[in-house]
């Protein structure tokens, strides 16, 4: 199986049953395939902040370059801390509002939003209440933490107002 390396700022750190792949993720490339939302299965990204963590379901990895699709919802409004990707990384707002921040400019993105960020291109986002965002990586999909993961800080955090 696959796993995805969580690198804080400490160190990496292999979380093995964290983001192991669901079955249905681990398609052929020359197959195609479907998935109900109802029928994800989600993983706990941040086991520290209880029912309050954003969650995962890792919907397909290609088995030559592992490109990743993936979803991320969050029950909370949520502030997710400065980080980085080894791959180039798009959004798509599926619900809600999310904000992400790069390279000194902001983006609020609302249903069908959608950015881009290149690979290990610093930047943070915050999410509203009952959010969903569709993720593509050009690889294998990891988040490599600036100064550590969300905390229970971060909860019902927004982005501050910038004039």
């Amino acid at each position: 199986m696959r796993l995805v390396v969580i690198a804080l700022a400490i160190g990496p750190l292999v979380v093995a049953p964290l983001f192991a792949q669901q079955p249905a993720a681990q398609a052929e490339s020359g197959q195609a395939m479907g998935m109900k939302y109802e029928n994800l299965q989600w993983q706990t990204i941040v086991p520290e902040l209880g029912s309050d963590s954003p969650q995962i379901s890792i919907l397909r990895v290609d088995p030559q370059s592992h490109a990743t699709q993936l979803l991320i919802r969050v029950p909370k409004a949520v502030h997710v801390p400065m980080h980085w990707h080894s791959a180039n990384e798009t959004h798509t707002v599926i619900r809600g509002t999310w904000t992400f921040e790069h390279g000194g400019s902001r983006d609020e993105l609302g249903p069908g939003g959608f950015n881009y960020i290149p690979a290990k291109m610093h930047h943070q986002a915050w999410a509203s209440n009952d959010a969903l965002v569709f993720i593509t990586v050009d690889a294998g999909w990891d988040v490599n933490w600036v100064n550590g993961p969300p905390t229970k800080a971060d909860l019902g955090k927004t982005p501050d107002i910038r004039r």
